[in-house]
Parts: C-alpha cells; structure tokens; sequence
C-alpha cells in the first residue's frame, strides 16, 4: 500500500481499483439472487444454508428467501438449484444431459441391475446399514455398495448406536444430479408391496443385529455379477 492510500479511510481505500459504481455494489449483509447464483457457480462443493448466511453476513430467513427466488428463476434454464437436507448446490439441468455427455465425449456409466437394485434400496430406506440392504436383497452386497460409493451416488451418513456400531449408508447429491432430482421428496411413490418389503427386511435385520451384532448375507447366496 502507497503512501496515499495509507491515509485514507478503511471504506475507501477498500473502494481503490473497484470499478463497480457503488450504488451497484451490495451492501453488507445484503444478499441478492445474482449474488447467491454467483457464489454457488464458483463453489467447489455443496454449501450449506449456515456458510452461505454467514459468508454474507444475514440471517437464515434471508437466505432461504433468496434460494427460493433463486429456484423458481432457474426453473427453465439448463441450470438447477438442488437442495439436499441443509446443502444446496448448482447442477447442470436433466434435459441437457445428453448435450452434455456428447460434450464431455462418454455417456454416463451404465448401473448393473444389482447396483440399480441396491440404490433403491438406499435411496427410500435411508440411513441403512449393508446388513438391512443384504436382507431386503437376499444376498451378500458388499461389492455393490463399495461400487455405488466409489462412484458417490452413495454416501456414509455415520454410524448406527446399534451392536457393532455399523455404518449408515444414505444417497448424496451425485444421486440426484444422476436421476434428474432435485430433492429426495421427487422420488416417485413405491408400490405397496414393494414398500412393505422394504419395511419388513429391515425390521427383521435390526432384531439379528440386536441378538448377534452382524447379519450375515443367506447362506450359498452370492453377489450378481
């Protein structure tokens, strides 16, 4: 800093180089739509509702008013706002996709059935642990679910207080980004017996798991290649 901006004011000499007229720059702890699509286009990650506040010096009730009016003004563009639990982020629109994969030169990896079958599970009975996942599917799923993070369409959410404390699998925003979602409320309602199933395999997985600690997959049965 040179001698002349020593002696000004913290306020202007902050303003020094700034060509923004300053009735066109935000005041502080204002947080307007174009300033929040900015910050969130040049997020590296997901950000959540309490960093974008903070980082902007407002309150959480402003915040989602502007993610609100942020929403409904991407609604029709080719980027959407995704909100998951306290996270929100940018993502490209699922009507762009295959513009976007031709762009990038590869489709997007194809799931196997049983990867397809395990993510559903996850996705509706979420936080579940590989011991309910293998007694709804009836066999070992280890492979399927180390496949399905390695590709963070499922993601660790923590431990169960459970025997053993085993770890509690849930669907990240890859998951949404993949399907097209913009929120776990848009996935579409599962059939009664499906639901029931779901319901009951998980119910007799935390009894074992109460008794022994660990569920065992059926014996004899084996992961699909």
């Amino acid at each position: 800093m040179n001698d002349f901006e020593e002696l000004l004011p913290e306020s202007t000499a902050a303003a020094v180089g700034d060509d923004t007229p300053a009735t066109e720059r935000p005041a502080p702890g204002e947080l307007t739509e174009a300033g929040l699509e900015a910050l969130l286009f040049v997020a590296e990650r997901p950000l959540s509702r309490r960093e974008i506040a903070a980082i902007a010096g407002v309150d959480a009730a402003t915040v989602d008013a502007r993610l609100g009016d942020l929403e409904v003004s991407l609604a029709n563009r080719g980027i959407r706002l995704v909100l998951s639990a306290d996270r929100v982020e940018l993502v490209t629109a699922p009507d762009a996709g295959a513009l976007i994969a031709r762009y990038v030169g590869a489709d997007a990896v194809r799931l196997s059935p049983a990867s397809l079958e395990t993510l559903a599970i996850v996705a509706y009975r979420q936080p579940v642990t590989k011991a309910a996942i293998e007694r709804i599917r009836g066999v070992d799923s280890d492979y399927t679910v180390r496949t399905l993070l390695h590709r963070r369409l499922v993601v660790e959410l923590g431990r169960s207080e459970g025997p053993g404390r085993p770890f509690l699998y849930g669907t990240g925003f890859e998951f949404l980004e993949r399907f097209g979602l913009t929120s776990l409320e848009e996935l579409p309602p599962l059939d009664a017996e499906v639901a029931a199933r779901l319901v009951e395999g998980d119910a007799v997985s935390e009894a074992e798991e109460a008794v022994d600690g660990v569920v065992a997959p059926e014996p004899g049965a084996a992961e699909p290649a």
